[in-house]
This record gives structure tokens, C-alpha cells and sequence, in this order.
């Protein structure tokens, strides 16, 4: 027999004590982690120089941070932070927004193709999106531990009631809400699995362009439409009829469209796949 809903009561912390750990750090840095470990198996298969994954790591790790969360003040709050400046350094707080993230990426993915790689930054952007598909499931997974970023009201069977939410139980105690993070989190991982089998099944990375494309339409299309049944992050956002996630997710959607229409009409780029990373000569000084 199946329930009417789950009732949802998952503390959002491992353990306490003089370090608290928490599921959301923890699922951050595993995604990391596994992250590093999948493009460095891909540097490897292609002969790219070792010393580039811990660049690599620096710069996406800083701009994902420093980006999720500027992303989060001058798209969702800036009424409050540019009263508050302070108050932007307190990541502790919460607050980090998924396209000012990708945004970050994108600028430290140009910096470390112009820096350190010397390749067109698409290179970069075709293995690295990889990934960062896997780490977007596990942070809604996060999301899911905290309480956090749910859903509209539902009869549903496997609706959610978030008792440990304050928001919940100002708008809907008593209701099973959707667990929309449970919905982007198997869209996430699909489209993990989806990469994984272009790249090393299909070769897609001879179409420079394709693997990004893709990734671009397997996160910002889910993300407009479960939009639709998520409830507003902003007060402004009660009168919208896109609300801002959507409104944001729109450009990236057209820019994965355009950038699989380009792969798909240039020739294959062939490859050499020594499958060892690359012996670097000594800078002469």
C-alpha cells in the first residue's frame, strides 16, 4: 500500500560538536571529489598534462562559491545586501544561486583556458560539464537534507511534508508538498549517466561543442519547468509569470541550443587518446 505522503524529518546535520558537518557540505565536497577523480581520468585518456586538475579544481571550486553566491544577492536579494554589504561574506547564512554559479564557471573556464591551457575554452567546458552534472544532483540532495527549496502543495503519494521547515509550516502545515529536489537531482544524475556514454561510448568530444550544448538543455530545462511547481525564493518574485530562476534559465537554453546546432553541422575534430597524462618539458629560466 502506498502512503499518502512521506513526512519528512531528516536532520540537515551528520553530528555537532566543536566541527559541525553537515549533509549539504558533505555532499558538496564529494561531488568534488569524485569530480576531480572523473576529469582526471578524462586529462589521462587524452594525454592532458597532470599538473592542469588541481588548476582546474582551484579555479572552479573558488568560482563556483564566489559565484553561486553573487549570483544569489544581485539576482534574488539585492534590496537587502546593498543596504547589508557585510552580510554577503556570510555564505554560512545560505543563499547561493545556481546560475550565478554556472556564471562563474563559465568566466573561471575562459581564465584557465587563456592562463594555463592555451586551447579554446570549449575544450575545457566538454569535459569539465561532466561532472558538474553529478555535483548539481548531489547539492539538490543537500538542499533535500536542509529542508529546502520544496515544492507547491500535492496529493500526490510521494509528496513531502517538511516538518523541520519554518516555511512549511507557515504556508502549508498540514500539506504534502513535491520534493522538487528530488526531481532535479534524477534529472542531474540522467544527465550525468547521458555525458558519461557520449564521451566514452560516442566520442562526442570530436564535436567540440556538443558535450557543453547538451549539458546547458539537461539542466536549465528541467530547471524552467519544475520551476512552475517551486515556491517563490522572493517575495517580488509573487507576480512574476516567469520568476527570476526561469527568466535566468531561458538565455542558457538558447546558448545550448545554438552551441549543439554549430557541433552537429562542423566536421569531427579527431582525437589521439594516449590514455597517460602528458610528460611537460621543465619553464627554462
Amino acid at each position: 500500500m502506498l502512503l499518502d505522503y512521506v513526512v519528512w524529518n531528516a536532520s540537515p546535520e551528520i553530528f555537532t560538536g566543536p566541527i559541525t558537518v553537515r549533509w549539504y557540505g558533505l555532499m558538496f565536497a564529494i561531488g568534488f571529489l569524485v569530480g576531480y577523480n572523473i576529469v582526471g581520468r578524462i586529462f589521462r585518456h587524452e594525454g592532458a598534462p597532470e599538473r592542469w586538475l588541481g588548476i582546474l579544481l582551484l579555479w572552479v571550486l573558488g568560482a563556483t562559491i564566489i559565484g553561486a553566491r553573487l549570483g544569489h544577492v544581485f539576482f534574488y536579494e539585492w534590496a537587502y545586501y546593498s543596504q547589508h554589504p557585510v552580510d554577503i561574506l556570510k555564505v554560512w547564512e545560505g543563499g547561493l544561486a545556481s546560475h550565478g554559479g554556472t556564471i562563474g564557471i563559465i568566466i573561471a573556464v575562459i581564465l584557465f583556458s587563456i592562463f594555463t591551457t592555451k586551447r579554446s575554452p570549449m575544450w575545457t567546458f566538454d569535459r569539465l560539464v561532466i561532472p558538474v552534472a553529478l555535483v548539481g544532483g548531489l547539492i539538490r540532495l543537500g538542499n533535500l537534507m536542509n529542508s529546502e527549496i520544496f515544492g507547491t502543495a500535492t496529493t500526490l503519494p510521494w509528496g513531502f511534508m517538511f516538518i523541520r521547515s519554518r516555511e512549511w509550516q507557515m504556508l502549508y502545515s498540514g500539506q504534502a508538498c513535491h520534493p522538487t529536489q528530488i526531481y532535479e537531482a534524477l534529472c542531474y544524475f540522467a544527465l550525468f549517466a547521458l555525458l558519461m556514454w557520449m564521451y566514452w561510448k560516442k566520442n562526442a568530444e570530436e564535436r567540440p561543442g556538443l558535450i557543453f550544448g547538451v549539458f546547458l538543455l539537461g539542466i536549465f530545462i528541467p530547471r524552467f519547468l519544475i520551476e512552475f511547481i517551486k515556491n517563490d525564493q522572493v517575495a517580488f518574485e509573487a507576480d512574476m509569470t516567469l520568476n527570476m530562476g526561469q527568466l535566468l534559465s531561458i538565455p542558457f537554453i538558447i546558448g545550448g541550443i545554438i552551441l549543439i546546432a554549430i557541433a552537429m553541422w562542423r566536421p569531427k575534430v579527431k582525437i589521439a587518446f594516449p590514455n597517460r597524462f602528458a610528460d611537460e618539458k621543465p619553464d627554462k629560466k
